[in-house]
């Protein structure tokens, strides 16, 4: 896959980690697409090491977006559980 197709599976499996995990996130659009980039990379990896499986094969491949949804998912916990304390409340 090119690196538009990573861009816009990253931005939408961002998105739609967001909605599945609702709340208050700092950051905006381009924090969102960073994660979920990252979450597909990291969903690619762990699918290969844990289930001995290729998930990232294409765009149109539903593996490859389970992948990056869940990476995602996981990058979106890590990220709230890092950030937390960092808020404040006025």
């Amino acid at each position: 896959m090119g690196i538009i197709a990573w861009i816009l599976i990253g931005l939408l499996a961002g998105i739609i980690a967001k909605l599945l995990l609702p709340g208050k996130d700092p950051g905006g659009i381009i924090v969102t697409m960073l994660i979920g980039i990252a979450g597909g990379l990291l969903g690619g990896w762990l699918g290969k090491i844990i289930f001995g499986v290729d998930s990232i094969d294409g765009f149109f491949d539903l593996s490859t977006w389970i992948a990056a949804i869940v990476g995602s998912l996981i990058l979106l916990i890590l990220y709230r559980l890092l950030t937390r304390g960092r808020h404040h409340r006025s």
